[in-house]
């Protein structure tokens, strides 16, 4: 009933309540007594006027809410009496088909289908075999269709208005459900549903995201979008299940947490934490469904489950694909790449581990049969449940923390893509020189106990921390130089000289003598004063190290391949060709009869040769793939004493080598040598590749003056003297080999020249048979 009091601009001075609404009270005039419930049966508007004030009634009739209780229950409705305190009804109207731009070359074969079917009502003729043929393409062009869908198809269907909600599943699936409403703290909100039902006889808390199921229903649900009003209401249905011991039941439904000023100011972002942290503590089985989307922390706010499942073509997302692609490509187009990029479909999250089960969903998705998607959801729950009873509440708290703990997981050691590395950050490095000598004291310590642990083990060890704590000590020996030569006062000349020096590099010219001469007298300077810088005691210890550890590296990698050249070399020895012929010579010997070299007859002492020979060639070509040079190779000794002369004879030979290799680089380094091919370099350049005859000449002099010079070092009194003494011995043992009995190729040694280049010599022998 509704009132209106109309005062006119008169003065009420002495006028009675009951006046002025009229009780006369014994005052048999003016009309009587009339009351306002009268003036409501009457559903007329009257007017009494004492004293210049009138009143007017009138009385609005509305429709009686059936809520809580309706006047006539259904006792036949699904779910009982208890199903109507939920003011979720069937809609009046069956809802329009939605065609998806993807499903429009199926809506060819219906438009055909009908076509077809209306042509055999109008002319009466038979036309079943034209119906059936185009119904079994149009059921194999579903069934391709739904089986091959692009990520962005999925999150379509999804997104479908007529999918079924959360209500219309929680019906299919429960004996009863009550909802429960409120958060208690003066508001319900819409966008989410909680109650109570029972499977099977068994009672769970459900709650779920409840979208629209048309435009209407949308704006009152606020289109699936809760807020904070909504997740403390969940909240508090949380706590009275934990309390009565309900297993929880949750429906993600969502584009993501409704983002308005007021849900803000109302802190939906501690509502969704204070979620997040609870549920984590739940002594209860949670099992959450993805049905639709889910959208962000709005999802994931009832979704920290125990068990998180979804349906076929649902999606479940931290941004939507529209957002990503208005980010990274900016432009909502590239919402299709982004979808793929994501990983959001059901597929993809149970390769990641984030989902534990895919519910199927009929051909053309869950509004196409929405009572078997419901039963398909009920079986699956029924079975998570099963399984997560069996729990005591210690498991299912950790069986909880594990299951999200593990999510993005990463594994170590693992090449980066460089594509991808291009857009990661830059690992930000130590300052040079921040780094004290005890802690890379330490370090190189731990690295040699790695290694000697290795071998002590015989496992193999990673060169990435050897080589990696190699160029932090470069590094660091580095930035030790420029400080020093910044306290010498060098700087500003090293600067000049660098700039001079990659001048002449960059014209691709001859570094110009005086440039040479500079940088010698430099050095000299550097040299002579380095020993009083402020630091170079922390210079020589860093030095010292990278020098000790450049040791161990270069062991480690002369062990590697001294192995890997024993193996190939076995491998050669055990080859099936080989043996077979070894043992043919072998059971040759034997028929002879021969106990000594000496008793073995011409042929098969050739036969002998000749294999051995071939087995010398081979691990010849073995050595040489190395890239070593093998100066000669001998034949397999007969004594232990003829092996012994050979081994010294061989470290004579590398002695010499060396000897004579540090002459040539001490004459080499000299100033005079560098500035004559400095200028042989220069002539050269200036002749270019027509040279006139003056030009000749000179780069002929100056090729002669360097030759001379590398000449007179190798010539030395010295060198030629150990030369002849080797030289001899070299006779000796060639002597004791017999000569002709081994395929022997040796360098020519009576000219001193012939050792310019630095050779290798390789000792073959003591093949026995």
């Amino acid at each position: 009933m509704m009132a209106s009091l109309i005062r006119p601009p008169v003065s009420l001075a002495g006028a009675a309540a009951s006046d002025l609404f009229g009780g006369g009270g014994g005052n048999g005039g003016g009309g009587g007594d009339i009351s306002l419930r009268a003036l409501g049966r009457a559903r007329l508007g009257a007017r009494g006027r004492r004293g210049g004030f009138a009143v007017a009634a009138k009385l609005r009739k509305v429709k009686k809410h059936e809520y809580p209780w309706p006047e006539d229950p259904d006792p036949n409705v699904k779910g009982g009496v208890l199903s109507h305190l939920s003011p979720f009804k069937p809609l009046r109207e069956k809802p329009k088909p939605v065609t998806l731009e993807f499903e429009k070359p199926l809506m060819l074969f219906q438009k055909k289908i009908m076509d077809v079917r209306k042509m055999a009502d109008e002319t009466g003729l038979d036309f079943s075999d034209q119906i059936i043929s185009l119904e079994t393409k149009y059921q194999q062009a579903l069934k391709d269709l739904y089986t091959h869908l692009t990520p962005i198809q999925r999150v379509n269907i999804a997104r479908h208005p007529n999918r079924p909600t959360f209500l219309d599943h929680v019906f299919n699936i429960t004996d009863k459900f009550v909802e429960l409403h409120g958060d208690r703290a003066g508001y319900d909100d819409p966008a989410i549903v909680t109650g109570i039902g029972t499977i099977d006889g068994e009672r769970y808390m459900f709650m779920g995201h409840q979208k629209g199921r048309n435009t209407k229903e949308n704006i009152q649900r606020n289109f699936g979008m809760p807020t904070p009003h909504g997740y403390r209401k969940a909240l508090r249905m949380m706590y009275y299940a934990d309390h009565h011991g309900f297993p929880i039941i949750t429906f993600i439904d969502t584009p993501g947490a409704f983002a308005d000023l007021k849900s803000e100011e109302l802190g939906q972002g501690e509502a969704i934490a204070h979620n997040l942290r609870t549920m984590f503590g739940l002594k209860v089985p949670i099992v959450s469904i993805v049905i639709g989307e889910g959208g962000s922390g709005g999802a994931l706010a009832i979704g920290c489950a125990n068990k998180l499942l979804m349906l076929e073509n649902s999606v479940f997302y931290v941004a939507s694909p529209e957002a990503c692609a208005a980010i990274l490509w900016k432009t909502a187009k590239a919402s299709p790449k982004a979808a793929e990029k994501l990983k959001i479909t059901a597929t993809e999250l149970c390769k990641l581990q984030i989902c534990d089960g895919i519910i199927p969903e009929p051909l053309g998705g869950a509004h196409a049969d929405p009572s078997w998607t419901s039963q398909q959801i009920k079986a699956a729950v029924v079975e998570a449940m099963n399984e997560l009873k069996k729990m005591d509440t210690q498991e299912l708290l950790k069986h909880r923390t594990v299951k999200f703990r593990k999510i993005g997981g990463f594994q170590e050691g693992i090449p980066v893509d460089p594509k991808r590395k291009v857009n990661m950050k830059i690992k930000e490095e130590p300052l040079l020189g921040m780094i004290s000598e005890a802690e890379l004291e330490s370090e190189v310590e731990k690295l040699k106990q790695k290694i000697v642990n290795a071998k002590e083990s015989s496992t193999e060890v990673s060169d990435s921390g050897l080589d990696e704590l190699i160029e932090k000590l470069k590094k660091e020996v580095d930035h030790e130089y420029s400080e020093a030569i910044k306290a010498m006062g060098l700087d500003e000349r090293m600067s000049t000289i660098r700039e001079e020096f990659v001048k002449a590099k960059q014209q691709e010219q001859p570094l110009h003598p005086i440039l040479m001469d500079k940088i010698d007298k430099l050095k000299k300077e550097f040299n002579q004063g380095l020993s009083g810088a402020p630091n170079y005691e922390s210079l020589k210890s860093k030095l010292d190290m990278l020098n000790e550890l450049s040791k161990v590296k270069s062991a480690e990698r002369v062990a590697s391949q001294k192995e890997e050249l024993n193996r190939k070399l076995k491998e050669v020895l055990e080859r099936p060709d080989l043996k077979e012929k070894v043992e043919a010579l072998n059971a040759e010997i034997e028929e002879s009869g021969a106990t000594a070299p000496e008793d073995v007859d011409e042929g098969l002492m050739e036969k002998i040769v000749n294999l051995k020979k071939e087995i010398d060639m081979e691990m010849a070509s073995v050595i040489e793939s190395f890239g070593l040079h093998v100066e000669a190779i001998k034949p397999a000794s007969i004594d232990t004493s003829s092996q012994t002369s050979v081994s010294e004879v061989s470290a004579k030979m590398g002695n010499l080598n060396k000897e004579i290799n540090s002459k040539i680089e001490e004459v080499v380094n000299s100033s005079d040598l560098k500035n004559m091919m400095e200028m042989l370099k220069m002539e050269i350049v200036k002749a270019g590749k027509t040279p006139d005859l003056s030009s000749k000449n000179k780069i002929d002099a100056l090729q002669q003056q360097i030759k001379q010079r590398l000449f007179e070092a190798m010539n030395s009194p010295e060198l030629r003297k150990k030369h002849e003494e080797l030289t001899a011995e070299i006779s000796e043992v060639v002597e004791s080999y017999g000569g002709s009995n081994g395929s022997s190729r040796y360098a020519d040694t009576d000219d001193s020249s012939k050792h310019e280049e630095s050779r290798v010599e390789v000792n073959v022998g003591g093949y026995g048979n």
